[in-house]
Order: C-alpha cells, then sequence, then structure tokens
C-alpha cells in the first residue's frame, strides 16, 4: 500500500510538471515546445539509456548540451538538468521502485532527506551567475567521474564489508539520512546523484543493487522539488523539450525492458574520459568569464 501511494504520488509529480514545462515554454517563442526536436530526442534517448542502466544523465547530458551548443546560456544548465531531465527519471522509478525489495525504513526517510536537500540547495544555485556554475559543474563532473573510476576500479570494495543488507538501522541509518541530504543539496548545484549514492549505501554495507530504489526515487521526487525555484526564476532552457522528453522516456523504455547485458566496463571507462574532458572546458570558461569582470 505504501509503494502504491509514493507511485501516484510520483504519477502526480509528473503530470505537474509537464504542464508547468509545458506552460513556461508556450511563453517562449525560441522554444517551440510542440515542435519535434531530433537532436533534443537523441540527447534524451541516449542520456536516459544510460541513466537507467545506472551511469547516470547530469554528466552526459551537460558534455552533449556543450558538444551541440544546446543551451547557450549556461546559467540554465543545473536548472535544466533536473527539470527537463525529471520526467524521464521518473518514468525509471515505475521500473526499479517495486523490484528491488529495500527496507522502507530505510527508503522513505532517505529519499525525504534528498527532497528537503534539494530545495534548499535550488534557491541557493538559481542566483549564481555564468562563471559560478561552470566552475561548480566541472567540480561535480570531476567528482562523479572520480566516484565512478573508484566505483570500477574496486577501491570501494576494499573499504566496504558485508554488503549483504537491504536496509540500514541505528547510527548508520542517520549516517545515511544526513548522506542523502547533503547529495540531494549538490543535486541542485550538477551533481549526479547516482555515483555518490552507489558509493553511500555501499560503504554503509548495503548491497550495490539496493542503492537503485534509493536513487532513482530520490531523483524522481527531489527533481520535480528542484525544478520549482529554477522554472520560477526563469532558469531553465526549454529548446526542443517534446523532442527531449520523448527521446528520454523511450531510453529509459528500451534499458529497462530490452537491455539485458552491456560492455558496462568499456563504456563506464568512456564516461569517466569524456565527463573529465568537459569537466576540464567547463573550468576553462569558466576562468574565461570570470576575466571579463
Amino acid at each position: 500500500m505504501i509503494l502504491k501511494i509514493i507511485l501516484g504520488l510520483v504519477f502526480v509529480c509528473i503530470l505537474w510538471l509537464a504542464i508547468e514545462i509545458f506552460i513556461h515554454a508556450k511563453k517562449d517563442p525560441m522554444s517551440r515546445p510542440l515542435k519535434f526536436n531530433l537532436i533534443g530526442f537523441l540527447i534524451g534517448l541516449i542520456t536516459d539509456f544510460g541513466d537507467t542502466l545506472g551511469i547516470g544523465n547530469f554528466g552526459t547530458t551537460t558534455t552533449l548540451y556543450r558538444f551541440t551548443n544546446y543551451i547557450p546560456d549556461e546559467r540554465k544548465l543545473p536548472g535544466t538538468l533536473n527539470a527537463i531531465q525529471a520526467i524521464p527519471t521518473m518514468t525509471e522509478s515505475f521500473f526499479f521502485l517495486t523490484a528491488v525489495p529495500v527496507e522502507l525504513t530505510t527508503l522513505i526517510p532517505m529519499v525525504i532527506a534528498a527532497v528537503v536537500g534539494a530545495y534548499s540547495g535550488s534557491r541557493i544555485v538559481v542566483r549564481w551567475e555564468t562563471a559560478m556554475i561552470q566552475k561548480v559543474m566541472a567540480i561535480a563532473l570531476t567528482i562523479t567521474s572520480l566516484l565512478m573510476l573508484a566505483n570500477k576500479m574496486g577501491w570501494i570494495a576494499l573499504i566496504a564489508t558485508n554488503n549483504s543488507a537491504y536496509g540500514l538501522h541505528g547510527w548508520l541509518l542517520v549516517i545515511g539520512i544526513v548522506g542523502n541530504f547533503i547529495l540531494g543539496v549538490l543535486m541542485t548545484a550538477g551533481v549526479g546523484l547516482y555515483a555518490p549514492c552507489m558509493v553511500l549505501v555501499y560503504l554503509l554495507g548495503m548491497k550495490p543493487i539496493a542503492a537503485f530504489p534509493i536513487m532513482m526515487l530520490s531523483c524522481a521526487l527531489l527533481m520535480p522539488v528542484a525544478s520549482y525555484n529554477f522554472i520560477q526564476e526563469e532558469r531553465v532552457s526549454y529548446r526542443g523539450v517534446f523532442g527531449f522528453l520523448i527521446g528520454g522516456i523511450l531510453g529509459v523504455y528500451i534499458a529497462a525492458t530490452f537491455v539485458k547485458s552491456l560492455p558496462m566496463k568499456v563504456l563506464t571507462w568512456l564516461i569517466v574520459l569524456v565527463c573529465l574532458w568537459t569537466a576540464l572546458q567547463l573550468y576553462r570558461s569558466s576562468v574565461t568569464n570570470q576575466n571579463k569582470y
């Protein structure tokens, strides 16, 4: 019953955010929300396909946005990542929330903490200028890449033992709640929650697979909450949003339904290198913008 209520809440969030995006996109004559955009479709398809497999979509979306010059005003980058990627991410939660038996006494407090953190963080990030956002995004991509690298190299497993639990209790649960609150704050600045959350639950003794419902439901509920402040402050780009959402949802469906195995080691190494390269470019741009003033 509780899971049905949570899934119902996610569905309500999808409807609310879809309406908000459509209303605000219609006000921008340059966005043309109902016109299908092939570039947006492909970016949504690629990034949310990988997101469903646990790679995360903030790093890959940022890279593709910069490569295609999709968002010239990078002040809108954190808001766009949270608002436009929210609906595909919420779709993922329908596949994973009931598939992995995580204890609700762990799932619900950690998700609530992430949502509260996201709302707090978004009120700060909406006031940042271009140089600050570029610098923080560069740091965010670097941190995410290093966590992915550490996980693939097996370094996390060396310090994490007895990973057999599907829930946290006592002081371990407190650490998990505080940690997810911080990750919710960082999410609004462009730090993807997937890799850090997976490392967090792994270090606290939970099975790595248990991270999926926690991180996906956290993102599914915190992204609409964070998006509210970004949308109200007009820090979201709606370019090609219709094609992006179709591609993103399709990518989620393909990955969750049909894909059983991929050469994830090669793919992860490629994403780590690309994210680090994008981080370097963002940092160089931030220095250039900072020197203008």
